[in-house]
């Protein structure tokens, strides 16, 4: 084991979720993601190719081995996502133009026509309805329909070219939890045993099940992530909440969704439930935009970036400043030294952020919290076979101390990557507890997380001995 070193180091607490592309996919790029901080990986299968997959999957484990790191690897499905037909040439829109939309095996009525993959979307919408597309670059109000046909004014001057995405604000739409692709997609992230499963354009809890049941038929149990994307999935957001694991708050579907003002509202108040039960929570898209091409942010990025960290959502996410940006490595570093001054700022004030449920583990950790908050230069460190108490520990929110995770299993450690202010190692658990404590406290100044003489709450399910179950105990390094 290498020296103690003489200074400590402040882990930062906010992860950071990464996506992956042709900018960052290389193993020498993957190490240089985790030494800037990188905590989770994240699959993006609207593009993703299962070759690709296996390939960097692969990559991702050999870097992280031989690091000693314990990332964590999410699959975002694509999802039902409604998606314009393949045109042979883009249609030029002009304000007042009337463009169709039908189903694939529909005739055409007008000139300027396109196909959509969604054979139910004459049912489900209505005249005077709003069509978003492409991201709000165009908007279209429904004049009238046919069981196959939709007429439509343009309401924004534009181009339309193949397979741009729909959004349909306010419509409650019959799509299913799991296409035939994310079935597919689910199959092989079972068969990688990956660490996260994230459900695009969850609209109900009964979708987090029906995706849950999938994995298990698959002997597969990741941590399932519901990215709310639309109206009717803030409306059933508490369902949803109780159900999953993790939330996505996906600013880019849902600012579409919702009128703009409402969207800070939204985000706000879908933090603030995750927090009071206990689930973890992303924030993403738009993070750092102008970075895909710029080489510094934006002020207004820096201010939202360090919302989410007062907030203390678990993450914030980059998409394609990462996947294909020219500055994925600059937007890590911008990404550390907003959350790390934000950190240590003490944020927006502190709050009673759990519901209590009575469970003698949640009682045990926020006692734990309350300790390591009312003592100086205190680290919290949990032994954990499953994970549990660790998550605990996140979800109060420790005003200050670090959290430092232990565990013989690496899939644990790996689930982790997820929760704010956890830092997690795998390590072998010697049968007496006084030398696991000893052990962890030596791995820890070996690596100049603690010194001698700090403060250390020590809180555990698993210690024997003379200590009781979910014991806590105060330590000095």
């Amino acid at each position: 084991m290498t020296e103690p070193s003489t200074t400590t180091i402040i882990p930062k607490k906010t992860k950071f979720t990464v996506t992956l592309g042709p900018a960052t996919d290389s193993e020498e790029m993957l190490g240089k993601l985790l030494d800037a901080g990188a905590n989770v990986f994240r699959l993006n299968m609207s593009h993703g190719r299962h070759e690709w997959v296996r390939t960097v999957v692969e990559r991702i484990r050999n870097v992280a081995s031989k690091k000693n790191l314990h990332p964590a690897i999410l699959m975002d499905l694509q999802g039902p996502s409604i998606r314009t037909g393949d045109l042979a040439e883009p249609i030029q829109l002009a304000v007042g133009d009337q463009i169709e939309i039908r189903t694939k095996d529909a005739a055409p009525t007008l000139e300027k026509s396109t196909t959509v993959n969604y054979d139910d979307l004459p049912k489900d919408v209505e005249a005077g309805s709003t069509i978003v597309v492409d991201n709000g670059m165009l908007l279209f109000k429904i004049l009238s329909k046919t069981e196959t046909n939709i007429i439509c004014e343009v309401l924004t001057q534009g181009e339309i070219t193949s397979r741009r995405h729909i959004n349909l604000p306010g419509t409650v739409l019959n799509l299913p939890a799991m296409t035939d692709k994310d079935r597919d997609d689910a199959t092989l992230a079972a068969t990688l045993n990956l660490d996260f499963i994230a459900i695009s354009f969850v609209r109900g809890a009964e979708h987090v099940r029906e995706v849950r049941a999938f994995m298990a038929e698959r002997s597969s149990s990741p941590r399932i992530v519901a990215k709310i994307e639309d109206q009717e999935a803030v409306r059933n957001i508490n369902a949803i909440i109780e159900e999953t694991d993790a939330v996505m708050v996906a600013r880019g579907d849902l600012g579409i969704e919702v009128d703009y003002e409402e969207l800070p509202i939204i985000q706000r108040s879908i933090v603030k439930k995750c927090h009071a039960a206990g689930k973890r929570v992303i924030v993403a898209t738009h993070m750092l935009e102008s970075m895909i091409e710029n080489p510094s942010p934006t002020r207004a990025e820096v201010t939202d970036v360090a919302n989410a960290v007062f907030e203390q959502a678990d993450a914030v996410m980059l998409s394609g400043e990462s996947s294909v940006g020219r500055y994925p490595l600059k937007c890590l570093e911008v990404l550390d030294r907003i959350s790390r001054r934000i950190e240590r700022s003490g944020g927006a004030g502190f709050e009673e952020f759990v519901r209590p449920t009575g469970s003698t583990k949640q009682l045990t950790c926020k006692s734990a919290v309350a300790m390591a908050n009312d003592i100086d230069n205190s680290s919290l460190i949990v032994f954990t076979r499953r994970g549990v108490m660790a998550q605990h520990l996140s979800s109060f929110r420790p005003h200050k101390a670090p959290i430092y995770a232990f565990s013989e299993d690496d899939q644990v450690c790996r689930s982790l990557a997820l929760s704010r202010g956890v830092k997690a190692f795998n390590i072998e658990f010697p049968s007496n507890a006084k030398d696991l404590i000893r052990h962890a406290i030596t791995y820890l100044k070996a690596k100049g997380l603690v010194k001698a003489g700090e403060p250390l709450v020590i809180v555990s399910d698993i210690l024997q001995e003379e200590y009781v179950t979910d014991s806590i105990r105060l330590y000095e390094a």
